[in-house]
């Protein structure tokens, strides 16, 4: 089915003479002509030739309650009639800590920032500085942010990678900084015995470890049992600082995000996307011992736009959301999740293609393989990705927006009517396959 695109092709060239590559993040780029969106509500988007598509992306996550959603509107509406920018302190910057404070678990003391890989950043620092130590562990698949001391081995090449067990750090892009893998230890995910011999070799060199609990930048692949619990012990042994990066798994797959999930508490957690309803926020989170080398200016953290007032508000109005009618919004949503990773796992088996569906019911992966389950990157990598792309492309082409390597999340603004109609093009595009 082709749609048509002639005024997305006209912005297309019209944005690469001014804008490098015509986008404004390697995120967006896809073949052809990306997806210019005129207006979002709810489930669904529209693009600038008027056509439809239910998203499953929202955002790259953040949309938890859905595009436009009228308790962001009203925030931010609110906010802006008095003041966007004030480089001061304000009383929604407070009062978004408190509300972390109370539905996180690790949350003792909070800082903002704009994006995730500032948070990721400030964390990172904050471990060296408290244990004034160098080094840091690092899994093979998990994505932490775009600046250089952090962008290794998210999704390399796997004949340059090395070994399985003792993968080779590879950067993500031409103009890292040289040799800045140097203090980073890269590790094959969920693999705990890995960690536990790096701990008995440099323990007292490691100042944290930094891990996607819920790794969903590669899939959306589940600790395998007593993985984080072992990180939590190895890092509480050695006096190291764990991480949680959850910029994606924050406020989606739970309040407390995917340490309460999992029951699991970190040091300290970052988190972005779905806090502030697609408004650009981030925070570093952590316990007071930890936090205190921030409040009280040993380790430097700094922004202009940091406790941004219109992000705050965004904020609050979530939080506040969330926190108050929990059992409304997060039990329905996942249960609605649940039911269309059935359906798709249904739609293979009838067509006969070989998919596996994993996740929770708020973000999950399709993966297209034989596999009974994914559980780190070289997994992830051995599956048949030239077919998840043509998968992404089908549905696109059809109407349905996932993320081009086949993750897809829920918002509370899925109905059944958008399932029933995901699932009828799904099996019409995998019959293709």
């Amino acid at each position: 089915m082709s749609q048509n695109k002639t005024k997305s092709d006209a912005m297309f060239l019209r944005a690469r003479r001014t804008v490098a590559g015509g986008v404004s993040s390697d995120a967006r780029r896809m073949p052809g002509t990306p997806l210019f969106v005129d207006r979002a509500l709810g489930a669904e988007l529209w693009d600038v030739d008027g056509n439809r598509y239910i998203d499953y992306v929202l955002g790259q996550g953040p949309n938890l309650l859905g595009h436009a959603a009228p308790v962001v509107q009203e925030a931010v509406s609110a906010q802006v009639s008095r003041g966007v920018a004030y480089a001061a302190q304000h009383e929604l910057e407070y009062r978004a800590a408190e509300l972390i404070v109370k539905m996180v678990p690790c949350a003792d003391l909070v800082r903002f920032n704009s994006v995730g890989s500032e948070a990721v950043h400030g964390a990172l620092r904050l471990a060296r500085g408290h244990t004034g130590r160098s080094k840091f562990i690092k899994f093979e698949g998990d994505y932490h942010g775009w600046l250089d001391p952090v962008l290794y081995s998210v999704h390399p090449d796997p004949t340059l990678a090395g070994e399985p067990d003792a993968p080779i750090a590879i950067p993500g892009s031409a103009g890292q900084t040289p040799h800045g893998d140097e203090e980073m230890i890269l590790l094959p995910h969920n693999d705990i015995d890995a960690v536990k011999a790096v701990f008995e070799a440099h323990g007292e060199d490691i100042a944290g470890v930094i891990v996607e609990p819920l790794l969903c930048n590669t899939g959306a692949i589940h600790p395998v049992p007593g993985f984080l619990e072992g990180l939590r012990e190895l890092t509480a042994t050695h006096g190291s600082v764990l991480i949680f990066d959850e910029i994606i798994s924050g406020f989606r797959v739970a309040p407390g995000g995917a340490q309460e999930l999992f029951g699991v508490t970190p040091d300290l957690a970052t988190f972005g996307k779905a806090m502030a309803g697609g408004m650009q926020v981030a925070a570093l989170a952590g316990r007071r011992e930890v936090m205190e080398s921030i409040a009280n200016g040993t380790v430097a953290h700094a922004g202009t736009f940091n406790s941004h007032p219109v992000s705050m508000a965004a904020a609050v109005a979530v939080l506040e959301l969330l926190d108050h009618e929990r059992e409304i919004i997060y039990a329905p949503m996942i249960r609605r999740g649940e039911d269309l990773m059935e359906r798709l796992r249904r739609a293979g088996k009838d067509v006969g293609v070989p998919l596996l569906v994993e996740g929770t019911g708020a973000v999950f992966q399709t993966y297209v393989t034989d596999a009974d389950t994914i559980v780190d990157y070289r997994d992830f990598a051995a599956c048949d990705r030239e077919a998840m792309a043509r998968l992404h492309r089908g549905l696109y082409d059809r109407g349905i927006s996932i993320v081009p390597r086949g993750l897809w999340f829920l918002s509370t603004e899925h109905t059944d009517a958008h399932l029933d109609e995901t699932e009828a093009v799904f099996r019409d595009v995998l019959a293709e396959l």
